[in-house]
C-alpha cells in the first residue's frame, strides 16, 4: 500500500528537524556576527571588493529579484494550482494557494524589521545608508520562484520535467543573487543570509502544506 506523502515527509523527525534548524541556526549565526561587526563580517567585506564589478549584465540579473518581476511568477502559480486543484475536486484546494500567498507576505514581514535592527551600512557602489541585511531583493527571489516551483512540481508527470523546473528555479534565484553582489547593491552575507531565511519558509511550506511537495502524489489532473 502506498504512503501517504505527509507520511512520507513525517516519518524521519530527525531529518525533518535538520531540515528547518539548519538554516535557522545558520542565519542566527550570520546576523550575529553583522550585528556585532565580527570577522566574518570582514570577511565578507574582502570578498566584495573582489566580487563587485558593475556592469549592465549584473543589473539585468540583479532586477529578477524585483517584485515586479519575481511576484507575477508566483501569481501565476497560484492562479493556476488554484484552478487545477479545484477542477480536480481537490480537498482543501485553496490551501497551497493561500500558504504560498501567506509566504510572500511573510518576507517584507520578517525582512524590514531585520534591517531596522542589524542597520548594516551599504557597499562603496550604492549611496551610503544602512538597511542593507539581510536582502530584500534576494528574500523576493528565492520565496516567489522556490513557492512557484513547490506549487508546480506536482502537476508535472516526467522527471525530466520536474528537473527542468528545479533547474530552472535554481539558475533565477542564484542570477539574481549573483547580479546583487556583482552589482554592488547587496555585501554577500546579506544575500547569504536571505538564502537561510528563505530556506525555513521554504521548507515549512514543502513540510506542512501536503499538495505542495511530493511530485505525482496529488490530486489526477481535470480536463
Amino acid at each position: 500500500m502506498p504512503i501517504p506523502a505527509n507520511q512520507e515527509r513525517t516519518a524521519l523527525p530527525g531529518s525533518v528537524a535538520l531540515l528547518l534548524a539548519l538554516p535557522a541556526v545558520l542565519f542566527a549565526l550570520i546576523t550575529w556576527q553583522v550585528v556585532a561587526d565580527g570577522p566574518l563580517v570582514r570577511v565578507d567585506e574582502r570578498l566584495s571588493r573582489v566580487l563587485v564589478n558593475p556592469d549592465r549584465c549584473s543589473e539585468l540579473l540583479a532586477d529578477l529579484g524585483n517584485v515586479q518581476i519575481a511576484v507575477p511568477v508566483l501569481a501565476v502559480a497560484l492562479g493556476y494550482t488554484a484552478v487545477r486543484h479545484r477542477r480536480a475536486g481537490a480537498d482543501r484546494w485553496w490551501l497551497p494557494v493561500a500558504a504560498g500567498a501567506l509566504l510572500m507576505a511573510l518576507v517584507p514581514a520578517l525582512v524590514v524589521p531585520l534591517k531596522d535592527l542589524t542597520a548594516r551600512p551599504g557597499t562603496p557602489a550604492v549611496p551610503p545608508g544602512t538597511g542593507y541585511y539581510p536582502s530584500g531583493h534576494t528574500a523576493t527571489a528565492v520565496v516567489a520562484y522556490g513557492c512557484a516551483t513547490l506549487l508546480l512540481l506536482p502537476r508535472l508527470r516526467t522527471t525530466l520535467a520536474r528537473r527542468a523546473l528545479v533547474a530552472l528555479c535554481v539558475a533565477l534565484v542564484l542570477g539574481a543573487s549573483y547580479g546583487l553582489v556583482r552589482r554592488g547593491y547587496h555585501w554577500p552575507l546579506d544575500v547569504v543570509g536571505s538564502w537561510c531565511l528563505c530556506t525555513v519558509l521554504l521548507s515549512a511550506l514543502w513540510l506542512f502544506v501536503p499538495t505542495a511537495a511530493t511530485p505525482g502524489r496529488s490530486q489526477p489532473p481535470g480536463p
